[in-house]
């Protein structure tokens, strides 16, 4: 513990405000991570076999219970493209379809963004860090009493490496963090993509009880 007030004390003020970058970035990785790697995570090719089987032995509520979870993108939208599906067109269909995608969708990435502009900033706050120990440490050559000079450069030097390592440290599993979800982000949509893609298809071939109108 005193190794990291001592750490934090000699890196200079700009360590303070990497710390709150890293906060933010740490409660941006925790909660879409529990989302998109945990709660929306789910099989959807394994899911649409089966909600194809019961769609084709015309068995509308099984298929629909199987995307009861509505928490999960890819399940509320074939919910609700099912539900449409029992007493609609398949134009009726791929209206429902659309219009929850457009609700859902810009929820799956949010905030992911966020982490690479994060991680942007903890690297440039540490070169601005850096930046200020270095004028201390020339400083402290140019100016400072002989007796002080030696203390000076090195809280100078101290201050230019603190930030600089503080700010990589921060940043870097920011950018592993933001490239992981992003991935994650684009899979749950492009299945989102496919599988309503494959719904309306499979409905527009008479199969499921819906008329194509």
């Amino acid at each position: 513990m005193e190794t990291l007030v001592s750490f934090f004390r000699d890196g200079g003020v700009f360590m303070y405000f990497i710390l709150i970058v890293s906060v933010v970035g740490f409660a941006i990785m925790v909660e879409r991570g529990i989302l998109l790697i945990h709660k929306y995570n789910v099989d959807g090719r394994a899911l649409w076999k089966k909600v194809s089987k019961f769609l084709y032995e015309g068995n509308i509520d099984q298929a629909r219970a199987l995307c009861s979870d509505l928490r999960v993108p890819l399940m509320r939208i074939l919910h609700h493209g099912i539900t449409a599906s029992a007493n609609g067109s398949v134009g009726d269909v791929q209206t429902a379809i659309d219009e929850v995608a457009l609700e859902i969708i810009p929820t799956i990435d949010k905030r992911v963004a966020y982490l690479a502009a994060l991680a942007n900033i903890a690297t440039l706050l540490g070169l601005l860090g850096t930046i200020q120990g270095l004028i201390q440490a020339f400083a402290a050559i140019a100016h400072a009493d002989p007796s002080q000079k030696a203390t000076l450069l090195a809280s100078g030097i101290a201050i230019a490496l603190y930030t600089t390592a503080f700010g990589l440290i921060v940043a870097i599993p920011m950018l592993l963090m933001y490239t992981v979800l992003q991935a994650k982000a684009q899979k749950i949509i492009d299945e989102i993509d496919e599988f309503a893609v494959k719904l309306i298809n499979f409905l527009k071939e008479g199969k499921g009880g819906v008329s194509a109108k």
